[in-house]
């Protein structure tokens, strides 16, 4: 089964997040900022990272330039699960290499059809 990892600065939303996915069999890892995310990602290979855009230390966009810049990580998707719904904002996680953009609030089954989508 695949391995996903999500990162938030908020733990409920790291719960809810994991929550979701185990219940329909994938494996979740968790790391609550981009900092955090890139060191597991540079010891750990994941299929799918979702990310929020806004937290300390590094934020969703930073880390996606900067996953990008790993050989394990140049196809590896990318979600952004965040409250910017802009689409400037969209457009500079486009550029960064994100793969696909979802507003929270979320919906769990929107999210499990979105990861599967990407997942192939």
């Amino acid at each position: 089964m695949p391995t996903i990892m999500t990162v938030d600065d908020t733990a409920s939303m790291r719960q809810m997040i994991s929550f979701t996915l185990n219940s329909v069999g994938y494996d979740v890892i968790q790391a609550s900022d981009g900092a955090e995310a890139l060191e597991l990602a540079k010891t750990r290979k994941v299929d799918l990272v979702i990310a929020d855009v806004n937290m300390p230390n590094m934020d969703g966009i930073s880390l996606v330039q900067s996953l990008r810049a790993l050989d394990n990580y140049k196809f590896t998707p990318i979600l952004m699960l965040t409250t910017e719904s802009q689409q400037g904002k969209r457009d500079q996680g486009k550029r960064a290499g994100a793969t696909g953009w979802i507003v929270k609030p979320f919906n769990p089954e929107q999210l499990v059809n979105v990861v599967k989508k990407v997942l192939g």
